[in-house]
Order: structure tokens, then sequence, then C-alpha cells
């Protein structure tokens, strides 16, 4: 079963005099995170977000209710979270956490688990560890379907992917 929340980044500091915070994404750019208005601390309290901008590498977020440098400051190293039923998440999204741990078959055989995910510019490379360790790219003609309900992958191995070959 998929968590009902999703860790999005982390506060990491203050900005400003007026309550701001700066949170380091943990999502494929700072941008994605514009889109939400509401996110959530790892005891499922509500923060209600005023407005957020990009700020480099980070996203600068104001709290409604959160008005001080000693109120941001309190929330300092809290990791902040997305609701995965968030309406701004376009429906069959797939996200890393839903992929780490599931069981990965070759022609029918279980070859490992996805224990890691590589974001590489051209796609996600899975690492697949069990006996052997494998690294699969995630795209069509190594990944042909992805059905998280079934609970398992099926990929199509070629020569290479097998880091640990003799």
């Amino acid at each position: 079963m998929n968590n009902r929340y999703l860790e999005a980044g982390k506060i990491v500091s203050t900005h400003g005099i007026k309550g701001e915070v700066k949170v380091l994404p943990w999502a494929d750019s700072p941008e994605f995170l514009l889109k939400f208005k509401t996110f959530y601390l790892s005891d499922a309290s509500p923060l209600s977000v005023e407005f957020s901008r990009v700020q480099k590498t980070c996203v600068l977020l104001k709290i409604q209710g959160v008005d001080t440098v000693e109120d941001a400051a309190a929330l300092r190293d809290r990791v902040i979270s997305i609701a995965r039923d968030d309406p701004c998440i376009p429906a069959g999204t797939v996200f890393h956490a839903d992929l780490i741990g599931l069981p990965v078959f070759a022609d029918g055989v279980e070859i490992g688990t996805i224990r890691e995910i590589l974001s590489m510019p051209s796609s996600d490379v899975w690492i697949v560890k069990g006996e052997h360790e494998y690294m699969i790219p995630h795209v069509r003609a190594f990944v042909p379907a992805l059905d998280l309900s079934l609970g398992r992958v099926e990929v199509n191995l070629i020569e290479g992917m097998r880091t640990d070959a003799d």
C-alpha cells in the first residue's frame, strides 16, 4: 500500500525577517513544488502556503501563521511532504518511493528488487540487486509495462546491464 504522503523536501533555513523558510526540494526541479498550496509535516500537520518562489536550487515558502524569523527557525530541519491525492499531481504519476523495494522479473524469473534509482538526463536508471546487480534504464525498450497494482516489474535484459559480471 502506498503512503498517503510523499516526502518532498527539507526546510534548511530561514529567509529574511518575515517568516519565510528555504526548502531544499527532493523533486526533479524546485519549480515542481511551486504548484502546491499545502505541505504536511511528519505528524500530518498541514502548512498552508501564502506564496512561494524559486531561489537557485531551493524554494522559498511563506507559510500562513509563520510571521517571524523565530517562527521560521522552529521549522528548520523538518521534512515537508505532499499529499499523494493532491490535484496538482497528474493521475498515473509514479514516484520513486513507489518503486523502491519492488521485485523485478526477467523472463518470469525474479532477478532482485529495485534498491536505488539514479536520475539521469535521458531517463532514470534502476539499480536492481538480487543474486547479481543490474543497472536498468527506465525506458519502454527495457521496461515494457509497469503496473504497480501487481506489485512487481517485468524487464527485458540485454548484455551489459549486469554490473557484477565476471
